[in-house]
């Protein structure tokens, strides 16, 4: 017989399988507790003692300490805890909200409560009518099986396609984590409501014109509702980044659009003519009616200056009747001889005709010495 093997009376017999341990262990519990001995039954008759599993409690009063040990070293590091910058934690108590703490170090009861952080710097955002392909400097987007999300119904009964974009942050991290389930979901459904009921009440062309004015008025409604469902949130913008008519109808409407650029074209074009001509007008007509007043106030003047002057001539005359037609008849030569051509000089006196000085010729320089004789 080889020395490592044993005779079989020698043996003890081992578990065969986990039921079998797990028999075994049931049964040492129960002999415990019954007041029976290791090894030996009661009655005092002898026989085969029960089979016992060898090893079995010392192996698991191991694993127990091990297990112990683990959860303890767990425990002392799981309470301590960092937030970090742009984060705050949210701590919870058997599951009840307790505190809510800053970025930094802090410290947790182990086992007891729970953690949850909270991203409050991160912009958020939700897409409608597409999505972002590839982020970066030259962003690409997909629109393709979008098109329900931006197809609109307005007021005036026309289809337009508008993509929008809502960007929003966390303002209260506890109505974020508990009111309500999934706050994504929840923005996408109120700004999918609020933009198509304002697109609904507007005409195309306002549409198409005042994107600004509705997205101030969608941003504002929808932070209603948010503020309504306690959702934590706040809206930092709401943009209207395309509105279109659908593919279908995009000729029809660039030709409408012509014809109403060419309207508008037209239409200052003629209010630049206006502009031009008709205050040129109102200054001709300003400036006519300015001389007549003047050319009124000057005839005015000079009437009244000729009659001052005729009654003035008048009183001298009465003063001095020969000096003063003497002294017109000479103011009258003055003034008429230099417009007339000939002049021909009658004496009463004179008999025959005499050669006449023709007064009217201008004199050449060589001339006085032979007037002079």
């Amino acid at each position: 017989m080889p020395m490592n093997e044993q005779p079989p009376w020698g043996q003890k017999k081992k578990p065969s399988g986990p039921e079998d341990v797990l028999a075994q262990l049931i049964q040492k519990i129960r002999d415990t507790f019954s007041g029976k001995e290791e090894g030996r039954p009661q009655g005092g008759s002898e026989g085969p003692s029960p089979v016992q599993p060898a090893g079995f409690l010392p192996g698991a009063g191991k694993l127990l300490a091990i297990v112990a040990a683990v959860l303890l070293l767990q425990g002392a590091f799981s309470c301590f805890y960092t937030i970090k910058p742009g984060e705050v934690g949210v701590v919870l108590r058997f599951g009840q909200y307790t505190r809510t703490t800053q970025p930094g170090l802090h410290f947790k009861i182990p086992y007891v409560e729970d953690l949850a952080k909270v991203d409050v710097e991160s912009v958020r955002k939700e897409e409608f009518g597409f999505r972002t392909r590839t982020p970066g400097i030259s962003t690409t987007f997909e629109r393709k099986g979008y098109d329900m999300e931006s197809l609109m119904l307005t007021g005036d009964k026309d289809v337009i396609e508008v993509a929008w974009i809502v960007q929003y942050k966390v303002s209260d991290p506890v109505n974020f984590l508990f009111k309500v389930r999934d706050v994504a979901q929840t923005v996408r459904d109120a700004s999918e409501t609020v933009t198509r009921r304002i697109v609904g009440n507007m005409d195309f062309d306002y549409v198409l014109g005042n994107r600004e004015i509705l997205a101030a008025n969608a941003k504002q409604e929808l932070q209603a509702q948010m503020d309504r469902l306690q959702c934590g949130i706040n809206v930092v913008t709401v943009q209207l980044l395309d509105i279109n008519p659908p593919e279908q109808v995009k000729p029809a409407f660039n030709e409408v659009n012509e014809a109403d650029q060419d309207m508008k074209r037209l239409v200052n074009e003629a209010e630049e003519t206006y502009n031009k001509v008709i205050p040129k007008a109102r200054g001709s007509a300003k400036q006519i009616v300015e001389e007549a007043r003047g050319y009124a106030v000057e005839r005015t003047n000079r009437a009244n200056g000729e009659t001052h002057r005729f009654k003035a001539v008048v009183k001298e005359y009465e003063g001095a009747e020969s000096v003063t037609r003497q002294r017109l008849y000479l103011e009258a030569m003055e003034e008429i001889l230099p417009q007339v051509e000939h002049i021909y000089v009658m004496d009463r006196s004179q008999q025959s005709i005499l050669p006449l000085f023709d007064v009217t010729r201008k004199a050449s320089p060589a001339q006085p010495s032979d007037t002079a004789r």
